[in-house]
């Protein structure tokens, strides 16, 4: 069991929470949400002991092991790959340490022989004989390969940095497991991976921090909310937790109607959602929760979500674009090869690759950003094209512009209370509008870039990965603005829920051709 005891944290004058008492019980898993800068990864360190809160105390079942996702991708280096794994068991690896040493010795005494002998029954009693087994079990889970195993960790990349690391926080089935981003540089085989892993579980207590819709909705018992400067628990996975706080909202916002007409509502919700929580591999535990849940236990949320909606000036012929036999080779490496399809008016399509070069060089090539070896692209003559590349830094490396005057660029009405109404609904309101331009995250930038393409009012949008940077908020007002857009989409993404909620169609670009297929990302892995 882990459990906190009125934490409280302040940093210089602000309290990211206070007054926090939560009990975290074996066989569940928390998904912590907030917006960005509540506190989320902090809550995690307080945990795990990594900081100190400014009050109160963590309580830990004395004899249970946590175990952490290491962000320092860079702290073992020098480490051969299995042995990287092996050190997540701390008390292990101390012991095979000891064994060593002690056998080692030319002159074994009868004190060291006593002395191994407790060792090796604790190292039977922790599985040690199996370790290096089951280290590589769980690497090759994730993709690692046995080949990898005597590399050094300096030697791989950072996506199979990642994976090495999280095979380490799972290692030695830790009774509480905290994981920050863990989805983060995992391919889609490695995240469905760990998804069934984390869901039998059943003898851990699981916290995990991300901005991976479908993945929480996957392996969440309940989620972990931080808002109002408090931390709240509640049942259920991040679907149910946005679609009642959203009614719970509309009960305060609607004056008009009767309260009761809308309790009944959200009791309806909630039994429906119970019903269907019969599906989930938690199935039995999670829907005896739900079915407790009361009115009570759910309340609005204070996050904000940007406004974002894209609309057409005109509407694009049916014949849209049509490729014939494209082809792209850089250094050696080929990218795609007698690439052949035609896209209608209003669809809204997903590219895979074998690599994000091989996605984002396609879409260069469809923006008109860079020549293809051979083939030829026709665009139809009334399609006006959008294009939002994952790497925007080139949009905003002048000084001397604020969020107004950036924006003036690419809107026709020109009027600082337009533009400033315009931020405010992309969430730059009051002084964040005078912000300089080259000094904004990630997230902001991405936040710009949309609001560019929704003054534009074109009917065909490509999206590089758009989801990059963005908080679970923003996440959710793109993926509703993008289903709601009435012209066509090309895009990619590593967001599975996005992907599937967005996508009629999937294109996956092969050694030669592609293959392309009219369904559901779900039912293209094979998955409805």
């Amino acid at each position: 069991m882990l459990a906190t005891h009125n934490i409280r944290l302040q940093f210089g004058g602000r309290t990211l929470f206070d007054d926090v008492n939560l009990k975290f019980t074996k066989g569940n898993c928390y998904g912590v949400i907030g917006a960005n800068g509540a506190g989320k990864s902090t809550f995690l360190k307080i945990l795990s002991g990594e900081i100190q809160s400014t009050n109160g105390s963590v309580e830990i079942t004395p004899g249970e092991r946590l175990a952490v996702l290491r962000q320092n991708h860079f702290a073992y280096e020098d480490e051969e790959v299995l042995k990287t794994v092996l050190l997540g068991h701390a008390e292990l690896m101390s012991i095979m340490r000891e064994k060593d040493v002690l056998y080692a010795k030319e002159n074994f005494s009868d004190e060291d022989g006593e002395r191994a002998a407790n060792l090796e029954a604790r190292f039977a009693e922790l599985n040690g004989w199996e370790a290096e087994s089951q280290a590589g079990a769980l690497l090759a889970g994730l993709g690692i390969g046995t080949d990898m195993l005597t590399k050094q960790m300096k030697d791989l990349a950072g996506g199979e940095k990642v994976k090495v690391l999280l095979a380490q926080a799972l290692f030695g089935k830790p009774e509480i497991l905290l994981l920050d981003e863990p989805t983060n540089d995992l391919d889609l085989k490695s995240v469905q991976w760990l998804e069934k892993f984390l869901g039998e579980q059943e003898d851990s207590t699981v916290l995990v921090v991300s901005h991976d819709r479908h993945f929480l909705n996957k392996v969440c018992t309940h989620i972990c909310d931080i808002d109002f400067n408090k931390i709240k628990l509640f049942v259920g996975n991040y679907d149910f937790w946005y679609k009642s706080s959203q009614l719970a909202q509309r009960m305060l916002n609607d004056q008009n109607k009767k309260t009761e007409d809308k309790m009944k509502e959200l009791k309806e919700f909630i039994q429906r959602f119970s019903a269907n929580a019969s599906k989930s591999s938690q199935a039995t535990s999670r829907k005896k929760l739900l079915d407790k849940l009361t009115l009570e236990d759910i309340q609005p949320s204070t996050r904000k979500y940007p406004f974002v909606g894209f609309r057409q000036e005109r509407e694009a012929g049916d014949q849209l674009l049509r490729v014939e036999k494209l082809s792209l080779t850089i250094d050696g490496e080929r990218m795609f090869h007698d690439l052949s399809f035609t896209v209608k008016k209003g669809q809204k399509i997903v590219f895979l690759g074998p690599s994000e070069m091989a996605t984002k060089t396609l879409f260069q090539v469809l923006a008109g950003e860079r020549k293809p070896d051979a083939g030829d692209i026709q665009w139809g003559i009334t399609t006006s094209r959008g294009y939002m590349p994952s790497d925007n830094g080139a949009f905003f490396q002048d000084a001397s512009l604020d969020l107004i005057n950036w924006l003036r660029q690419y809107s026709a009405d020109q009027t600082e209370t337009f533009l400033r109404g315009f931020l405010g609904r992309m969430l730059f309101s009051g002084e964040e509008a005078k912000k300089k331009s080259t000094v904004l995250s990630g997230g902001e930038k991405v936040r710009c870039m949309l609001s560019k393409l929704m003054l534009a009012g074109h009917n065909v949008l490509i999206f590089e990965n758009p989801t990059n940077h963005l908080d679970l908020e923003t996440i959710t007002a793109l993926n509703d603005g993008m289903v709601e857009f009435k012209g066509t989409l090309l895009f990619t993404s590593h967001d599975h829920e996005f992907v599937q909620t967005i996508a009629s169609r999937v294109i996956e670009i092969q050694s030669k051709g592609c293959r392309d297929e009219e369904c559901t990302y779900d039912q293209f892995l094979g998955l409805d």
